[in-house]
């Protein structure tokens, strides 16, 4: 029996947000290769989806690390240790595909060689998710080879506005901003609000991040059996 995959975040914030999640969902179910379940909400209507799931199931987080501080803090209210015949993945990270096809959005929204380049991440719950975004901080750093400074827009410094005022103190007139986000919410409204060279648009829509989520389901079957 192929375990469900049940794709786990709060949805609580945005309409686009609940959209693209819920388009997200459906381009993973339609690879044919799972049964998929959205988990999406509070932490009371996540926990009652996931209840009506039967049968084995991986839950999934439909965010990266460090990219979405209401939906990590989501998974920790869940308590999902109890659940029998489940196990959960981690949230998407240091992915070199991924972070491939971030440095290519780079490009694609106007980024110029000699601009700075800032990570801009939600935040993060803990070291191990503020680790993950290091990590993809480096990785875009070598394949653009230029340095690359982290900024959060809550819960741990610097601030983006920091890391693009760094930058500029260290000689880059322009600075694009790298979004590590799966999908579109308000805040970017706030990022937009930047003085910016340019602003990439969230991960998903893109295949690799099906491809991705798939890959971690798979992963994860191996535990169940």
């Amino acid at each position: 029996m192929v375990p469900t995959m049940v794709l786990v975040a709060d949805d609580s914030r945005d309409a686009h947000r609940r959209e693209a999640l819920r388009g997200l969902a459906e381009a993973v179910a339609e690879r044919g290769e799972a049964p998929v379940s959205a988990a999406f909400g509070s932490p009371d209507e996540v926990r009652a989806a996931i209840r009506a799931v039967r049968g084995p199931k991986v839950l999934v987080p439909a965010f990266v690390a460090g990219g979405d501080v209401a939906s990590a803090h989501l998974l920790t209210q869940l308590d999902l240790g109890r659940m029998e015949d489940s196990c959960q993945t981690s949230p998407l990270g240091a992915v070199p595909s991924i972070v491939a096809d971030l440095a290519g959005r780079l490009a694609d929204s106007g980024r110029r060689p000699d601009d700075g380049v800032v990570l801009a991440a939600d935040g993060t719950t803990g070291t191990e998710e503020r680790q993950v975004v290091m990590d993809v901080a480096r990785m875009l750093s070598r394949r653009l080879s230029t340095p690359v400074q982290v900024g959060y827009l809550r819960t741990w410094a610097p601030t983006v506005l920091d890391a693009v005022a760094r930058l500029r103190r260290d000689g880059h007139d322009q600075v694009a901003v790298a979004a590590w986000r799966l999908v579109d919410g308000p805040d970017f409204d706030l990022l937009r609000r930047l003085d910016a060279t340019a602003i990439t648009a969230p991960l998903w829509p893109s295949e690799l991040v099906v491809d991705t989520l798939l890959a971690q389901h798979r992963a994860a079957k191996g535990r169940l059996t």
